[in-house]
This record gives structure tokens, C-alpha cells and sequence, in this order.
């Protein structure tokens, strides 16, 4: 397991950290699980996600009463947005047809996972999104990610190393 701390100092900075994602994924798929209340940012990181796999980010919206949105990128891979907080089972879940995603070609972007923890792939990329404290709350969000298993590793390590040279703000 590896963790990646970082400090968004505004919504464009977050957005920034997902186009960097989006190229660190080189090609592959991955699932995405995105943990954090509302307002942490969770569907502005998606659509920063969505417009680095070349697809405008305008098209992009919440999931939150279809389930799910899959999206076919220029760069030959899926965007599959799910949001699973009005999910209220596994069986639901799965009726959705989200089995069907979890295949190769497809970055899964999972809003409200840590709801059904079970149902995301063992390597999976993990991103728990926070507001945090003061006079720039409003703007500012703190952002930890967790890599399980050598494909998310590998593109932790390469989002790390894209956003150590953009910002001063990664910690270990």
C-alpha cells in the first residue's frame, strides 16, 4: 500500500491534479474510489479526470439518480462515473450493471464508495477528499490517496512524481 497527501489550494489546482491523473493512468484502466462529504470536490474531480482522458468535462455530470454514466474517450479507454449515495445495497449495485465495468479499457470513477467497500477490484485507487479549516475552506481541500495492489501503485507513483513537479504541496 502507498499514500499520497496533497493540498489543493483551489478548485482549479484539484482540477489540475486530475488531468495529472489522467495522464499517469497511460492507457490503463483502473478503478477509482472516491470517499469524502459533500461538496469535497468528488464529481469536479471526475470531470478533471473525464477532460485529461480528452472528453469535455462540461458533459460530465453526477450519476447520482442513474447510478451510473460511461463516457467513450478519444484516447480508447471508458470513463464509467458511478455514484453509489443513493445505493442502498450491493444487489442494487449490481443490478446497475456495475460488474460490467470492472473490466479492462475502463477507468471507474467510484463517488461515495467507501458505502460498498467489497465491491471495488483488490487494486484500486483509493481518494478520500476533505475540506479543510479555515479562512479558505471554502477553496481549499485535502486530498489522500491510497494505491492497493502494483497497477495502482505504479500510477500512484507516477501522479506523485507529476505533482511534486508542479506544487510543493505533496507529503508522504
Amino acid at each position: 500500500m502507498r499514500v499520497l497527501r496533497w493540498t489543493s489550494p483551489s478548485p482549479e489546482a484539484t482540477h489540475e491534479a486530475a488531468l495529472r491523473l489522467a495522464a499517469a493512468l497511460e492507457g490503463a484502466g483502473l478503478a477509482i474510489g472516491l470517499v469524502g462529504p459533500l461538496g469535497a470536490g468528488k464529481t469536479a474531480f471526475v470531470k478533471g479526470l473525464a477532460q485529461g482522458l480528452g472528453l469535455d468535462p462540461a458533459g460530465v455530470a453526477s450519476p447520482s439518480f442513474v447510478i451510473a454514466s460511461e463516457y467513450a474517450t478519444p484516447c480508447g479507454l471508458r470513463l464509467a462515473h458511478v455514484d453509489c449515495l443513493r445505493v442502498e445495497s450491493e444487489q442494487e449495485l449490481e443490478s446497475a450493471g456495475f460488474l460490467d465495468l470492472l473490466v479492462p479499457g475502463v477507468v471507474l470513477a467510484v463517488e461515495w464508495s467507501d458505502r460498498f467497500p467489497r465491491a471495488l477490484p483488490e487494486d484500486r485507487l483509493e481518494l478520500h477528499l476533505s475540506r479543510e479549516l479555515g479562512p479558505d475552506a471554502a477553496t481549499r481541500r485535502e486530498l489522500n490517496a491510497v494505491a492497493f495492489g502494483p497497477v495502482s501503485r505504479a500510477v500512484l507513483a507516477r501522479w506523485r512524481e507529476a505533482l511534486t513537479r508542479e506544487t510543493s504541496s505533496v507529503r508522504d
